[in-house]
């Protein structure tokens, strides 16, 4: 029967939590399943797995396949590195009591990094809770000293600089009006004397042609 590491889902709604089992490749996912090996939670950070090392080599060892997810948890669980050591004694390489110690030295390591990013995570959580505090003392600190600043009237003294208009003496430029003097060569209606040749009339003295009639009394 060909059997299978692989994981079952458990939980609420978009809260999941599962099940590592080993269970027949064949049967459904959430269906029935061997043996229960541990439990992962992958909403923590770091993700939080428990699991029965023995178990799994043992499983690992009689041929179990694993699903991509299961080995990564096998993987940094330190089962994977196990069996690797496990191997080297087979071969003949180091003695189990070797292989133990250097899992062991492993493990510590591990277990240091886990404590250390569960540390850092809360550091991280608790800053991000407190931001917003800061972000309201702040905005209520900068509310109070506005009115201080509001004395910025004082630079309305700026109307001073309305004393513009005595550039409007522009006005005595308007002296061009002395132009229009211009008219004084109006004069020429003296040309206008031009009524004097109607003198003319005196050329009307040519009654003196009545003279005729004393000719004619002659």
């Amino acid at each position: 029967m060909p059997t299978k590491i692989r994981l079952q889902r458990h939980g609420a709604k978009k809260r999941p939590i599962y099940f590592i089992v080993i269970a027949n490749s064949r049967s459904p996912r959430d269906g029935k399943f061997i043996e229960k090996l541990g439990t992962y939670n992958p909403l923590t950070t770091p993700a939080t797995i428990e699991l029965n090392r023995e178990r799994a080599l043992h499983w690992l060892n009689k041929g179990a396949q694993t699903t991509h997810t299961t080995k990564r948890i096998l993987s940094f669980k330190g089962v994977l590195y196990l069996k690797h050591l496990m191997r080297g004694v087979s071969l003949g390489l180091f003695d189990e009591k070797t292989a133990l110690e250097k899992f062991e030295a492993w493990n510590e390591d591990h277990e240091k990094l886990v404590a250390e990013r569960q540390s850092k995570h809360k550091k991280d959580q608790q800053s991000k809770k407190q931001q917003p505090i800061i972000k309201k003392i702040e905005v209520a600190g900068a509310v109070e000293e506005a009115p201080a600043t509001e004395e910025a009237p004082a630079t309305e003294e700026a109307p001073a600089t309305e004393e513009a208009p005595a550039t409007e003496e522009a006005p005595a430029t308007e002296e061009a009006p002395a132009a229009e003097e211009a008219p004084a060569t109006e004069e020429a209606p003296a040309t206008e004397e031009a009524p004097a040749a109607e003198e003319a009339p005196a050329t009307e003295e040519a009654p003196a042609a009545d003279d005729a009639p004393a000719e004619e009394a002659k």
